[in-house]
């Protein structure tokens, strides 16, 4: 096991293509969420200057589902990325063992390509990593495992 969930959301200005937004979060997932009944929830919130936003929220918590995602992901990322993400790991890891990623959202709606990004603008990853015994060193070790 890899990671206990998964969380992966994308939140929507009133500008953005909604379905657009919807088609590229589940090009992130390498299987039918319909079909693996999983729900792609849609929130509605109010974001800066009360703009309304919607946010749109896939979770995996089966370890079939969690794995081919982080497979998926590792195979789609560029090698450069996969080495920053080794080289970040620790500051993208939390006491709690959550990593998390942020992919550039206007790069994988224009180029369809996964990258990397420390802005605000993107589809967000949130990874509970399987780290036994529970410690930290553990979870590096994982996701150096993931990302090889």
């Amino acid at each position: 096991m890899l990671a206990h969930n998964i969380r992966i959301n994308v939140f929507c200005k009133p500008e953005d293509d909604i379905e657009l937004m919807t088609k590229n979060l589940l090009s992130l997932i390498p299987f039918d969420i319909k079909e693996q009944k999983i729900e792609l929830k849609k929130t509605n919130a109010t974001g800066f200057n009360e703009k309304k936003i919607t946010i749109l929220e896939v979770y995996l918590e089966k370890e079939s589902h969690t794995n081919l995602f982080l497979n998926n992901l590792a195979r789609n990322l560029a090698d450069e990325q996969k080495l920053l993400i080794k080289k970040q790991a620790d500051s993208r890891l939390d006491n709690e063992l959550n990593f998390f990623l942020r992919l550039d959202k206007s790069k994988l709606i224009n180029k369809n390509k996964l990258w990397l990004t420390d802005k605000g603008d993107c589809y967000h990853i949130k990874i509970k990593i399987a780290a036994f015994p529970h410690k930290r060193e553990v979870a590096l070790k994982t996701i150096e495992k993931i990302f090889s």
